[in-house]
């Protein structure tokens, strides 16, 4: 037991003092990390320009909706002129100007239907039809106001200035106590980047060493090291297993790296929790591990490894709900069932986020376990030290 122990430590001695292998391995996924969560892990509130062409300058009403506008914490309003919004439409310098037309006030207060302009080249972009819909919604408000005031002129038989005094007061007694509110309940823990895609990104570049860890055997048995290596006292089986577990403690050092980085900085786990997402980590590397080795001994030469090791990494990757969730009941999801990284990134999750324990991820290890024990199974069938099944 201690010569395939030897074997895999001298191995992984070696992968250490590699630094190519260990930039790709180690430092990329760490890299990929951080860019993901400045990616998603800020605030993904909207935030736009109205692009304005204000024909009504000094109109009242015209006045009211830019006044409203500007108020929007999520809004900046841009006036520019007619010239300049013709000239910076057909350059496509904008996507979208409003023109608020030259009687928009008049029209209001006169209880006429007036039309403001959305000039935009094709669809006005996701920005502008956002801008759009804001716009819209405020000239909305203030019709419906406009539109309220002169019925209560209507039917109190009042002068304007008294219904304008009488329909202001019943908005701002609305505004401090409106008559619909509008309450937000959560169902669950808000979305958390760090959670959801942490198992993705420790998944996905552990079962791309299988790649490194497959084309390393088959150049092995081309230079002839592993015949080498069995002129020592070291067996066949001993070889195999020793391959086996230093293809393990590379994709779990890979995997120990990140879980301590999001320990430390984004402080993830409870000493406990910690312990449990390494034991999924060691499971999964195995699998990992088992699956390099039936690559490298399936395959006849490294450019075959490499674009089977491929394959398998892109389909498991995809396939296994590793940066989106899919849907129970779809063809992609009996799909995902063949994929180990579904199981994985099942067992993560329900660790960090859900805080369950190994006991309540059992059935995911055990299917991760199945397959590696399968997958050596076949390895060992196939695994030979000379090019020609010697």
């Amino acid at each position: 037991m201690s010569r395939p122990l030897i074997l895999a430590w001298r191995e992984v001695r070696s992968y250490l003092q590699d630094k190519g292998d260990l930039a790709f391995t180690l430092l990329l996924p760490i890299a990929i990390f951080a860019l993901m969560y400045f990616a998603f892990g800020g605030e993904t509130l909207f935030h736009g320009t109205a692009y304005i062409v204000n024909q009504d300058p000094g109109g009242q009403y015209s006045t009211l909706l830019l006044d409203r506008l500007e108020k929007l914490n999520n809004l900046d309003v841009s006036l520019i002129s007619d010239s300049e919004a013709e000239s910076k439409l057909q350059k496509a310098t904008l996507q979208m100007v409003t023109y608020i037309p030259p009687e928009f006030s008049t029209d209001l207060a006169r209880g006429v239907t007036t039309h403001m302009v959305f000039r935009q080249r094709g669809n006005g972009g996701q920005e502008g039809q956002i801008v759009a819909s804001i716009i819209r919604s405020k000239a909305q408000e203030i019709s419906q106001e406009a539109g309220l005031k002169k019925t209560v002129k209507t039917a109190s038989g009042s002068t304007q200035a008294q219904a304008d005094t009488i329909t202001q007061r019943f908005l701002d007694n609305e505004a401090i106590s409106p008559l619909i509110t509008i309450k937000e309940v959560p169902i669950g823990a808000a979305p958390n980047p760090v959670n959801q895609f942490l198992s993705g990104i420790i998944t996905m570049f552990v079962l791309f060493a299988t790649s490194i860890s497959s084309q390393a055997l088959i150049e092995e048995r081309r230079n002839k090291t592993l015949e080498r290596l069995l002129t020592t006292r070291l067996t066949a089986g001993e070889l195999f297993f020793g391959k086996f577990l230093a293809n393990t403690a590379r994709a779990f050092l890979q995997s120990l790296i990140l879980l301590l980085l999001a320990a430390i900085v984004f402080r993830l786990f409870t000493p406990i929790s910690f312990l449990e997402v390494s034991v999924v980590a060691l499971v999964f590397s195995a699998a990992a591990g088992a699956l390099g080795l039936l690559i490298g001994s399936a395959s006849k030469s490294t450019a075959q490894a490499s674009t089977i090791s491929a394959l398998v990494t892109m389909s498991m990757t995809m396939l296994g709900g590793t940066f989106f969730t899919i849907a129970a009941g779809s063809t992609l999801y009996l799909l995902s069932r063949f994929s180990l990284n579904t199981y994985a990134n099942d067992a993560f999750r329900a660790i960090v986020s859900r805080g369950q324990n190994l006991a309540g991820v059992s059935q995911e290890l055990a299917l991760i376990v199945g397959a590696t024990i399968v997958a050596l199974l076949l390895s060992r069938l196939l695994f030979r030290v000379a090019g020609e099944g010697k």
